[in-house]
């Protein structure tokens, strides 16, 4: 059986070509002609099965044949705010693993112990956007620029908020047991911070700003193994 060939194109039904680079690769790497059947994902909940009407060398154009709504896996949405941590690889790792799971959006925060300063969001976009043709997800998760900790804290949220920490003197919660507790609908924001946690001022400011304090269990986890576990518990408590 022919694999189904999936590309991702926003605004897929009022567009007639595949984007450049996604043409590229239909063309040179796929050896795809014109007859040929492919899929679209337009990264707003929609699929569309479409028809290769032109195969050039640098373009690709095509002719919808069939509008495929989908549903979404998960309910509420899910923010994950993360301080990356000095080995980029592992942050894109995590960007990856994390929209294959299934979240809403990944925002950067710069703490105070934060090793690295500075992302290339671009890149970040473009291995979410892989990730999200190889897991064959209708919704694109949202790409936010690095902003400072406080500025994060301070902004305005709707639904639950959480914070994750290792300071045994500020109370925790079970991450686990409140999500399973909570509405499913319910927005969620979790955060996770750098190799040397959130500073203890820091965790006290986001408890000021309606944040509460949780535990991921008694194992000391890396950044970006606990980012992952935390959305992979969001995920699970929210999943239809």
């Amino acid at each position: 059986m022919k694999e189904s060939r999936y590309f991702c194109v926003p605004d897929a039904a009022n567009q007639h070509e595949l984007p450049s680079d996604e043409a590229v690769h239909a063309i040179r790497v796929l050896r795809l002609n014109e007859g040929d059947e492919i899929f679209l994902m337009d990264g707003a909940g929609s699929f569309y099965r479409a028809e290769v009407t032109l195969a050039a060398s640098k373009h690709c154009s095509y002719q919808i044949v069939e509008h495929l709504p989908q549903n979404h896996a998960w309910r509420g949405h899910i923010n994950l705010a993360v301080a990356p941590t000095k080995m980029m690889e592992r942050i894109e790792w995590l960007a990856e693993k994390a929209t294959e799971v299934g979240f809403d959006e990944l925002s950067f925060l710069n703490c105070l112990f934060s090793e690295r300063k500075v992302i290339r969001k671009d890149r970040i976009e473009k291995i979410v956007l892989s990730a999200v043709k190889q897991s064959r997800k209708p919704w694109m998760p949202i790409v936010n620029d690095m902003v400072a900790f406080h500025t994060f804290v301070n902004t305005p949220r709707r639904g639950a908020k959480y914070i994750a920490h290792c300071y045994d003197e500020i109370p925790r919660e079970d991450l686990h047991a409140l999500l399973e507790k909570a509405p499913p609908e319910e927005e969620t924001t979790l955060l996770i911070g750098p190799e040397g946690d959130f500073s203890i001022d820091e965790v006290r400011l986001a408890i000021d700003n309606g944040f509460i304090p949780v535990t991921l269990g008694s194992s000391r986890l890396r950044t970006e193994t606990a980012a992952l576990f935390a959305v992979m518990m969001a995920h699970l408590s929210k999943r239809i």
